[in-house]
């Protein structure tokens, strides 16, 4: 066992997830007193990383003849117009997602409290004007309207209904997918979605490869990892769980050739986590064991008994995130965040993956 000092992938924000507070779907949503309607974009509700990464921020540009664009979402096919000029980015990861196309958000929700500009090291001097912070699970009507967006990226949040349509009276909302309740939204269909409402389809779809490209030749160097089970958990302050195919996490670890643990896919239900008892911290065993501490010190989880008794841990197969970006890394799931994960957590799991 190690403990890897990475930091904590949600901080206080969420916990493992339940269908209450640690799924983070469960979002109080305050109705703004003031609204304002939106300028320049129009939505129609019909119902119905790396180096790349960079250099498509500082090089690339959407023509006025990409609009209009239509971009389909839970909530309809959403058209925006024309050039958006002023963009909030609510949806986690959606900030960096536009700042990887090279489009500046006026405002932003730091869902990892980052601090600064609210983006990851892996999106640092992307902004040359810091944005309005805006709240994540309760975002603030009230600000994001006085800000005068043409355009809200909303693509990674918990879909809730009352979340878009107090939204939509600002401007057009580029929403959640259908099916993407629950934050179950890859890298790949967020840069879709932001590149195209953005008029940038080109680019996102070649910041798309460059990643793919990145997770093909990590699957290779490192033929040690095909078909091995791999448990993706977490204790909180209220207790243990798991993460469950669907989610980013495991899409990471499955593109690298990994299994997720089958007695937690066995469990897994709409929300991205599974709840596991003490008494059952033997689900976790698996030929590698990933453990982010959330709002509890590595100690707390390094201590438990019932933990030094999971075969993984005992056999030193087991990693347990701390203090640093690499852990957020991994949570975030942008296009920027996995290209850098790719990068600097791989070799991690290839020092402790069992043989």
């Amino acid at each position: 066992m190690k403990i890897v000092r990475l930091r904590n992938p949600l901080a206080r924000r969420s916990g493992i997830p339940t269908r209450s507070r640690a799924s983070l779907g469960l979002l109080a949503l305050p109705l703004a007193a003031v609204l304002i309607g939106a300028t320049g974009c129009s939505s129609d509700d019909s119902g119905d990383s790396g180096d790349s990464a960079k250099d498509a921020a500082s090089t690339a540009s959407a023509s006025a003849g990409a609009f209009p664009v239509s971009v389909d979402t839970k909530f309809g096919s959403i058209t925006v117009k024309e050039q958006p000029e002023r963009v909030v980015a609510l949806g986690w990861g959606d900030a960096e997602t536009a700042l990887a196309l090279g489009v500046q958000p006026v405002g932003e929700s730091d869902w990892l409290a980052f601090g600064g500009d609210g983006v990851g090291p892996w999106a640092k001097g992307l902004y040359t004007k810091s944005p309005e912070k805006i709240g994540t699970m309760e975002p603030e009507y009230e600000k994001i309207a006085a800000l005068k967006p043409d355009l809200i990226l909303d693509t990674k949040s918990s879909g809730d209904q009352t979340r878009y349509d107090t939204l939509s009276k600002i401007a057009p909302v580029i929403g959640v997918p259908k099916g993407g309740d629950q934050y179950k939204l890859s890298w790949e269909q967020q840069t879709e979605m932001v590149s195209t409402a953005l008029g940038k389809k080109a680019e996102g779809d070649k910041l798309i490869k460059g990643v793919e490209d990145k997770f093909a030749a990590a699957a290779k160097a490192h033929p040690e990892f095909k078909d091995k089970t791999v448990t993706l958990a977490s204790k909180t302050s209220v207790g243990w769980g798991a993460y469950v195919s669907g989610t980013g996490r495991v899409d990471f670890v499955e593109r690298l050739g990994f299994k997720n643990n089958p007695v937690i896919e066995k469990q897994a239900g709409d929300a991205f986590s599974v709840s596991v008892s003490e008494e059952n911290l033997d689900q976790f065993d698996a030929d590698l064991l990933v453990l982010a501490p959330i709002g509890v010190t590595p100690a707390q989880v390094t201590s438990d008994a019932l933990y030094k008794k999971i075969p993984a841990v005992a056999d030193g197969h087991a990693i347990v995130f701390d203090q640093d970006g690499l852990s957020q890394a991994f949570a975030t799931d942008s296009i920027l965040s996995t290209s850098y994960a790719i990068d600097h957590v791989v070799p991690e799991f290839a020092k402790y993956v069992q043989k």
